[in-house]
């Protein structure tokens, strides 16, 4: 063989080397985020759970639920970091990240392992701003599962609903495409920033639902206290949520989802964090409270403390609501009076009137 063509099978042979090296270092680096995405999913599940009052519900119910939410994100989340990583190379190049969608354990329950596997590919395909069709998604379920398609699409859909904050909706009948929607108005469906990104709406409905549990007004230590448990810390970057600090005293703050004010008269200086006027009109004390017993696989009612305060806040609004529109539909309506004489105008009286009429 010609000394040419010998090197180049040596350089071919060191690149397919170099190739499944670094293979096995993104799988490796793959498996630790997915570790701390899984622990972080299932920090923030818990502490929701252990902010709201027992009541009813079984720990065996409520461990089930923890167990679901665990699961969550791991693919997805931790391809986030890669993904971004990459976004400067060639992008006909292959992630590492997307066979993970196709893999399944053996031995675990098919009803089981079905809703994980399509959440992976729902929350990838939001991420990447790719349509979430239903052709695909019945791949992912497989020929043999699909009469329970909708059984494991609504698994899915919840188990996603209860960490972002996220309702998958069908935007077009026609093409059967389906999306995540945010269920607050942040910018860029939920993700806030521009660009890709898994939504930070959960994050959002957790700090109103415990600012809420808080008396309406919470300290930003119990704040930071709370998140922490999330494995959300200021000044450390989190592969979701940016740098938090920034998300949640910047961000939110400019957009009027939150209000962080200072203590009156504190010295040294303390923070809090209040509602803000975008949180009180796109969402209320029951639609926050619903998403927590969600978590808790539980219904509002089951917390009556919180649940009373909720309704009561509903029916403010709803009177509020109604006094604008009594309002409104007062200035429109003019009211009814004698019709004046003299009603038309001299140039409508001229094309009326006869001009022979005046001489007699």
């Amino acid at each position: 063989m010609p000394r040419r063509q010998k090197s180049k099978l040596r350089a071919s042979e060191k690149r397919r080397q170099a190739r499944g090296e670094a293979q096995g270092e993104s799988v490796q680096a793959t498996a630790a985020v997915e570790e701390e995405s899984v622990s972080s999913t299932s920090s923030q599940s818990e502490d929701t759970t252990q902010s709201l009052p027992q009541a009813g519900s079984s720990s065996t119910s409520q461990g089930r639920r923890r167990a679901q939410a665990t699961t969550i994100t791991s693919t997805a989340v931790s391809c986030t970091r890669s993904d971004e990583a990459s976004n400067s190379q060639d992008e006909d190049r292959a992630n590492p990240c997307e066979g993970a969608y196709y893999t399944e354990s053996a031995g675990e329950d098919p009803l089981t392992r079905k809703p994980s596997l399509l959440e992976q590919f729902i929350l990838y395909k939001y991420k990447m701003k790719q349509p979430i069709m239903k052709e695909d998604m019945l791949k992912i379920v497989g020929p043999n599962y699909q009469d329970r398609f909708p059984e494991i699409l609504k698994k899915a859909s919840e188990r996603i609903e209860i960490v972002f904050a996220v309702d998958l909706k069908e935007i077009d009948s026609t093409k059967q495409s389906y999306d995540l929607i945010s269920k607050l108005k942040l910018p860029n469906n939920g993700r806030v920033r521009a660009g890709r990104g898994l939504p930070k709406t959960g994050l959002l409905m957790n700090i109103l639902g415990m600012i809420f549990m808080k008396g309406n007004c919470a300290a930003e230590e119990d704040i930071w206290k709370f998140l922490g448990k999330m494995r959300v810390y200021p000044g450390r970057k989190h592969f979701i949520y940016g740098e938090p600090r920034k998300l949640i005293t910047k961000d939110l703050v400019r957009l009027q989802y939150l209000e962080y004010r200072q203590v009156a008269n504190s010295d040294p200086p303390r923070y809090e964090f209040l509602w803000g006027p975008k949180a009180q009109a796109e969402t209320s004390k029951m639609k926050v409270l619903d998403f927590l017993a969600k978590v808790n696989d539980s219904i509002p009612s089951a917390f009556p403390s919180y649940y009373e305060e909720a309704l009561q806040d509903q029916e403010e609004k709803v009177q509020t609501r109604a006094m604008v529109r009594a309002s409104t539909i007062a200035k429109v309506i003019v009211p009814s009076r004698a019709m004046p004489q003299n009603i038309f105008p001299p140039l409508v009286k001229s094309v009326f009137c006869n001009p022979s009429d005046k001489k007699m």
